[in-house]
């Protein structure tokens, strides 16, 4: 009998998400177990922070390896790398190795050692602005690297693929997030939080400049409205940038931490609209969940958003607050025609974004 492929995979937080996660775990959450019901042999590798302990050894049939790093932002995805790729060589742990972000060292140690790298990236990373001149080039040189070291490379968005086509002169494949999450989850989380449905607008996410919190918040505290604004997410080793956000004196603005799971499906099926002020994006889980659920949305005109919204969206213009001032008006001035901007937006993207489809293509990848 054919023994199932060995699949690691790494590059996310915590499977299941835990405190810090994102859109790389949400990934990994929902894509994993899938693997596994397919008959592959997966083992998925887990980030330890100080303060945290070990969790279970399997989910859903993925096999869990836990090392631990450290607080400090970047050296923490440096030292678990360096663990992980070391684990993996020693242990033969896999054919394949399924790696999210830029991690082009380490896709190079693991090509030299035998092993085939399928890379997953979701954005154009030498553009963003947190980096100096120096660092761009560095970064920009880490993708010539890892585009060299890898088997095959999926982008999750046809803009940032057209991007590395051009850059690299090379052919890649676009797969992108999928769109469903458990509609029936109900939680207690409202009440936990004292909001009421339809109450209060939601960001879930990280708070990071390219997000646009900088601009919502300000924007939030120039509307009147009885109505709270949620911001979920956060991280174990908070920047300065997310701690002067939280300095707001508006009592309507809420930071209750980081939440998954069911909890975070129950608020977004339950706010009266999301908002995604994002800089810069790939293609977004967030958004993607968002709209398969039915909620009103409110997000920057940046491309990556229309691509997904096409015009079922309420849009303002990047980082510009007054922009989103207004956005926010007409939401609550418009009611009825936000809600059928949902409802279209709803049975588009269920029809068009499914995780078992995105798995197929991930499947093909991996046997080729």
């Amino acid at each position: 009998m054919k023994k199932p492929l060995r699949i690691a995979s790494f590059g996310f937080r915590s499977l299941p998400p835990s405190s810090g996660s994102a859109g790389a775990d949400k990934f990994a959450l929902e894509f994993l177990p899938r693997l596994v019901e397919r008959g592959y042999a997966v083992t998925a590798y887990n980030r330890i922070y100080p303060g945290q302990t070990k969790g279970a050894d399997t989910y859903k049939g993925v096999d869990i390896v836990y090392h631990s790093t450290v607080k400090k932002s970047g050296i923490d995805t440096l030292l678990h790398s360096i663990k992980v790729t070391w684990h993996i060589i020693r242990k033969n742990e896999a054919d394949i190795v399924h790696m999210q972000g830029n991690n082009a060292l380490f896709a190079f140690i693991l090509k030299l050692f035998g092993k085939k790298v399928v890379l997953s990236i979701d954005g154009v990373e030498w553009e963003r602005d947190k980096w100096s001149w120096g660092m761009r080039k560095l970064v920009l040189a880490n993708a010539y690297l890892a585009v060299n070291s890898s088997k095959r490379i999926a982008i999750d968005n046809v803009f940032t693929r057209e991007i590395f086509e051009k850059k690299f002169n090379k052919k890649f494949h676009f797969i992108s997030f999928g769109s469903e999450v458990n509609a029936n989850a109900e939680t207690d989380i409202l009440s936990k939080l004292g909001l009421t449905a339809g109450g209060y607008f939601l960001f879930v996410g990280r708070f990071i400049p390219d997000k646009g919190l900088q601009y919502l918040i300000p924007a939030f505290e120039k509307v009147a409205t009885d109505k709270k604004l949620v911001l979920v997410g956060g991280s174990p080793n908070p920047s300065e940038f997310e701690v002067n956000l939280k300095n707001t004196n508006d009592p309507r603005i809420v930071f209750p931490g980081f939440i998954y799971g069911d909890d975070t499906i129950t608020l977004m099926k339950h706010c009266y609209a999301y908002i995604q002020p994002s800089d810069i994006e790939g293609l977004s889980p967030v958004m993607l969940s968002v709209m398969g659920l039915g909620t009103p949305l409110i997000c920057s005109d940046i491309q990556e958003n229309i691509y997904i919204v096409k015009e079922d969206a309420v849009l303002f213009r990047k980082s510009n607050i007054e922009s989103l001032v207004e956005a926010l008006k007409f939401s609550l001035e418009n009611r009825e025609k936000h809600l059928e901007l949902a409802a279209a937006a709803k049975k588009r993207i269920l029809q068009e974004y499914s995780w078992n489809s995105i798995t197929d293509k991930y499947i093909e990848l991996f046997e080729s």
